[in-house]
């Protein structure tokens, strides 16, 4: 296959599904593409049921375009990443790897469109409207892979855009949204292209006199060092961790450095954390996926934790119970908020909870409030024969 036709299949990929999110090449299997976190195969003509290894990796081969450096990689390290266009249609993030001895590749659809913080579809809180606002420190936002973080970054850095003058540096791998000058100054560096690792893109990043600097994810101690230093030193970190909640977060930030360092990570972190966000996607009724956001935002008692670890009454989930007034939110909260709204049901709901004993008593007290049912006891009828002779138990 040459370039044209691995074109041409792709664009037939895109073409399947509106609300594709992913396109999986993999050997054994029908050409596929990603919907609502499920996986769907590709009617082709003439039609691939099974991929071959030689097709997986041609489709590699055109992918990484003669790249000296990426295939390197690939040979060595087991897998690379790397950015693709198709003209006119749309930007990938691409994932090459080898899994025993053939190649797969999985193409994540890269959005052209810049989001916003307003934009009813991402359904973000009003939390990522002050995280715009912050002059300094640094912001978490985290989650599995695929719930949308770079997305949630994107309004937020649009924000900036719209609102601020200043200069912000971007560290992707690769570049997946494209923002343009607006009051603002962008300059979006891609991994390979124009830097080798983030841990030097964001030490020289901190010679190019940004306010703001997006770090498309944290994936060392070096890195997460420079990190907390530029946040220390007036700038505005934006980053990605892949944790699932808040008390993680901290306990994996603190998992990157040794033992004797643990103290002094503590106080640093506990002068420059402004916000961890958490999200998860769930599925909607009637189709697609909504987003559910646990958010954190520094205070007091959230410093205080972050120092001296949680405790009993301290725990993060009740600091951020406790603290909706500053602008957080548990994971529980955001799900009963969605299951009132009619986008999810409540098996997704309990499905996804955190604390289910505490999410279940919200859900019932929604449902109180339609006038539904919270028990079966509706169902239970008097025995009329209990007592009487003959009676079998």
């Amino acid at each position: 296959m040459r370039k044209a036709e691995i074109d041409y299949i792709l664009g037939k990929m895109l073409d399947f599904r509106k609300d594709l999110s992913d396109l999986n090449i993999t050997v054994g299997k029908p050409l596929q593409i990603e919907s609502s976190g499920q996986l769907f195969g590709v009617e082709m003509d003439p039609p691939f049921r099974k991929l071959t290894p030689f097709q997986t990796e041609i489709f590699a081969l055109n992918l990484l375009n003669q790249d000296r450096r990426l295939t390197e990689v690939l040979l060595t390290q087991g897998s690379c990443d790397c950015s693709y266009e198709l003209p006119g249609k749309a930007r990938f993030r691409v994932n090459i790897f080898s899994q025993r001895g053939n190649h797969s590749v999985v193409l994540r659809k890269l959005e052209s469109r810049i989001p916003t913080l307003a934009d009813m579809n991402l359904n973000l809180p009003e939390a990522f409207f002050r995280m715009a606002e912050e002059k300094n420190g640094i912001v978490f936002v985290t989650g599995a892979t695929g719930t949308g973080k770079s997305t949630s970054l994107a309004a937020v850095l649009n924000e900036i855009n719209e609102k601020k003058s200043v200069h912000v540096v971007t560290l992707e791998d690769p570049v997946e949204y494209s923002h343009p000058h607006k009051k603002s100054t962008f300059n979006q560096r891609e991994m390979g292209s124009d830097f080798d690792t983030f841990a030097n893109g964001l030490r020289a990043a901190l010679r190019q006199a940004p306010k703001v600097i997006l770090v498309g994810e944290i994936r060392d101690r070096e890195t997460m060092e420079i990190a907390l230093s530029a946040a220390e030193t007036g700038h505005l970190v934006l980053t990605t961790l892949h944790t699932v909640d808040a008390g993680q977060t901290i306990n994996r930030i603190l998992g990157m450095f040794s033992t004797e360092e643990e103290t002094q990570i503590r106080i640093r972190l506990a002068d420059t954390v402004r916000w961890i966000v958490c999200q998860r996607l769930l599925p909607r009724e009637g189709g697609g996926r909504v987003a559910a956001f646990e958010i954190l935002r520094s205070n007091l008692r959230v410093k205080d934790a972050i120092l001296h670890g949680e405790s009993e009454g301290k725990t993060f989930y009740e600091i951020i119970q406790a603290g909706k007034a500053f602008g957080m939110t548990t994971f529980d909260d955001s799900i009963v908020e969605l299951f009132s709204k009619g986008l999810i049901s409540e098996e997704t709901a309990k499905a996804y909870a955190s604390n289910r004993g505490i999410l279940g008593r919200a859900i019932d007290a929604v449902k109180s409030a339609r006038g539904q049912a919270t028990t079966d006891i509706g169902k239970l009828e008097v025995d009329r024969n209990y007592g009487k002779p003959g009676r079998k138990f």
